[in-house]
């Protein structure tokens, strides 16, 4: 695993430039939902459970399983927004910070 390899002692020298990874399948090993300066908030009493908003996310943050939508995987959604535009049943609203 990568994160085994890099981590706050490894000597910059080990480091690759702008710190690229150059392997596959990493994503799930870094929690980039840190970022977000907007959190999204999912209201189940009024999701429809349509799933308009899965596919959109562009970090597959909206987990579903047996149809159903889940919770949101915070620790890799940035906070775009999108999942609220394409809500059709108002289910969905941000909210300011983590």
């Amino acid at each position: 695993m990568i994160s085994d390899r890099i981590n706050e002692n490894t000597p910059w020298q080990d480091i690759t430039e702008g710190n690229k990874i150059f392997q596959a399948a990493t994503s799930r090993e870094f929690h980039t939902g840190e970022w977000r300066t907007s959190t999204p908030v999912w209201d189940r009493e009024k999701c429809k459970q349509c799933l308009l908003c899965t596919p959109v996310c562009p970090d597959s943050s909206i987990p579903v399983k047996e149809r159903m939508r889940g919770e949101f995987d915070y620790d890799h959604c940035k906070g775009c927004g999108i999942c609220v535009k394409v809500c059709p049943f108002g289910a969905i609203t941000m909210k300011e910070g983590k």
